[in-house]
């Protein structure tokens, strides 16, 4: 069986491997020792264009600058951080990048509150550790250290998530390039080409902060939200027509009015504020991002493919709407209602629809 049809979630590599081969075979620029890409073809990959006849889908739609330095800051020694709140697509672009690069994005470091040293440099597996004392079999090497040895890129997801001391055994590491291994009294260097892409979620400043040290190791990049209302709805309309391709959902795919909507409610949400500037709104608890609006939207798509009439319905959409912004019982679901009487439910006879499938929902 095709691989594609039967792999849930494919790595970007694969995913876009035909892309990336255009790319390979039309690259004329110089590629960096341990890239399979130039600079630029990274860029075309990120950004989208043309390659040999071979179209290019977008991959991040934002600034291209941005992306620029990025790619810039993995040429030079110094580690990526992509900053930004949730939904602004760090790690989508990390992926991305890393697989332009170096065509293996598997090297992931997910961070947690129970995330450990041992999985930042290396652990042991101990029946053979206890048969034979420590050798370089016995070793179980973390995604950093596969890294290091291939010269490239391994992916540390959430970093501010981690406790401090484990985000800390990174210093070392990205200052001298290598991982120290003190039971066989050696040292791994890095292969050039290596570095790490982290990503950290402006939402959990205060949970783990990044000590200045290790701040110094990283070249910030700071992602933002999408800068107004169509650009949000071009990321949304592509990723809904992505992930909807890959569960063979495409005949339920939303209408272009029901799109704007979700990202409209979304956007006013998110600031606090009406579009047009003349109406304070309640904000929820939690976060109204852009990646909530594309699961809504999926989600409602599954909905209207298996018990509905094949179409995006308002009660389809209302359904994931409840579920996205009431997260908190006590104070969102006032926010949520007072959405809809204040806001929702002046907007007229276009939004009566999904405004009575919502107030349905919420009595």
């Amino acid at each position: 069986m095709d691989q594609k049809q039967s792999t849930l979630r494919l790595p970007a590599e694969k995913l876009y491997a035909h892309e990336l081969e255009a790319l390979r075979a039309s690259d004329k620029g110089e590629r960096p020792e341990g890239w399979q890409l130039s600079p630029r073809a990274v860029l075309t990959f990120i950004i989208g264009g043309e390659a040999g006849g071979t179209a290019i889908t977008p991959k991040y739609i934002g600034n291209r600058r941005i992306v620029e330095i990025a790619i810039a800051t993995l040429l030079t020694d110094r580690a990526l951080l992509l900053i930004g709140e949730p939904g602004t697509a760090k790690s989508w672009l990390s992926e991305n990048l890393t697989a332009a690069i170096h065509g293996d994005s598997s090297k992931v470091i997910q961070g947690t509150a129970g995330t450990s040293e041992e999985q930042i440099r290396y652990s042991w597996n101990y029946a053979m550790l206890l048969a034979n004392g420590p050798s370089n079999e016995a070793i179980v090497k973390s995604p950093i250290y596969r890294a290091m040895e291939t010269g490239g890129i391994a992916r540390f997801e959430e970093i501010s998530r981690c406790a401090s001391e484990v985000q800390d055994a990174l210093i070392s590491i990205l200052s001298e390039k290598t991982i120290t291994v003190p039971e066989l009294g050696s040292e791994v260097p890095a292969n050039r080409g290596f570095s790490i892409i982290a990503t950290a979620n402006t939402r959990d400043r205060g949970v783990n902060d990044m000590s200045a040290a290790l701040k110094r190791r990283f070249n910030i990049v700071v992602l933002p939200a999408p800068a107004d209302l169509d650009t949000e709805i071009d990321i949304v309309r592509k990723r809904v027509s992505e992930i909807a391709a890959n569960y063979r959902l495409g005949e339920a795919l939303p209408t272009e009015a029901a799109v704007h909507k979700v990202v409209t409610i979304f956007r006013e949400l998110r600031a606090g504020m009406t579009l047009d500037g003349k109406e304070k709104i309640k904000q929820p608890s939690g976060a109204i991002s852009t990646a909530e609006a594309i699961s809504l939207l999926v989600n409602s798509m599954a909905l209207a493919s298996s018990f509905g009439g094949g179409s995006v319905s308002d009660e389809d959409l209302a359904a994931g709407l409840l579920g996205a912004v009431v997260k908190d019982d006590g104070k969102d679901d006032a926010v949520w209602k007072e959405y809809l009487e204040n806001v929702m439910k002046k907007r007229g006879s276009e939004w009566r629809g999904l405004y009575n499938a919502c107030r349905e929902l919420s009595s």
